[in-house]
């Protein structure tokens, strides 16, 4: 072998009990984003609340962007329909329209077969990618992006340094980059009281804090050690 990660030579991953399609190239997904999708979960869960007791006949968005494989989107399907975390929404799947979104086509591919019949699938640059109609209605934004400074790239295992593509892992001199211009866009997608969610490292959390409150958002950052993963999120103004 050359150092290929297990879940390439499998085709799979196991991520948040779920076996997710992983094609070679692809980025796998890590257990410590488990942590985004229970974050995702709750905040959609909440609009679905909020929503009914306006007796608001739409629906919530939700949207992963820089989604890799659709693992975010996958799992978070799954928990919207477990009657533990989300009561009855199993009578109700199309109260949540769910949209993924990555740069690579084969993250992409792959993405579609994870996600066929779940979720609506583009291809493209962050918000380039999303249909026009989703501005200013998204409920629930959530994206795991590239974060490694790019000179810690080479201190990464071989498994993801040689493996997985470096627009996954590469972000930027402070792994900050695509961060930025995921929050200089979300005011633009989020409806009124709609939440960004970042998978993010633990280090990274205060830059990435100031950065969102510098745009407006109320921040709020969670860190889980068993997961090892930090959820930094931002919520746009108050729900009308």
């Amino acid at each position: 072998m050359g150092g290929e990660p297990l879940e390439h030579i499998l085709g799979w991953a196991e991520f948040a009990g779920l076996r997710i399609a992983v094609d070679p190239g692809v980025f796998v997904p890590r257990r410590r984003t488990e942590l985004l999708v229970a974050e995702a979960v709750d905040a959609a869960t909440a609009a679905l609340g909020y929503r009914d007791r306006l007796a608001v006949g739409a629906g919530v968005v939700a949207v992963d962007l820089c989604c890799g494989s659709g693992a975010v989107t996958a799992a978070v399907a799954a928990g919207l329909r477990a009657p533990d975390v989300a009561p009855g929404l199993r009578h109700r799947p199309a109260v949540v329209e769910l949209h993924a979104a990555d740069l690579d086509p084969a993250a992409v591919r792959c993405a579609r077969r994870n996600l066929a019949g779940v979720a609506a699938v583009h291809e493209g640059d962050l918000f380039a990618a999303l249909p026009p109609r989703l501005r200013g209605v998204v409920h629930v934004l959530t994206a795991s992006p590239p974060y490694v400074p790019t000179r810690a790239l080479r201190l990464m295992p071989r498994e993801a340094r040689d493996h997985e593509p470096q627009e996954a892992l590469d972000g930027g001199a402070d792994g900050l980059d695509v961060v930025r211009r995921l929050v200089a866009g979300a005011p633009g997608w989020l409806r009124p009281g709609g939440q960004l969610l970042l998978d993010l490292g633990l280090e990274q959390a205060p830059a990435a804090s100031a950065i969102l409150r510098y745009a407006g958002l109320r921040v709020q950052v969670r860190h889980e050690d068993d997961l090892g993963g930090t959820v930094v999120s931002g919520v746009m103004g108050r729900p009308r």
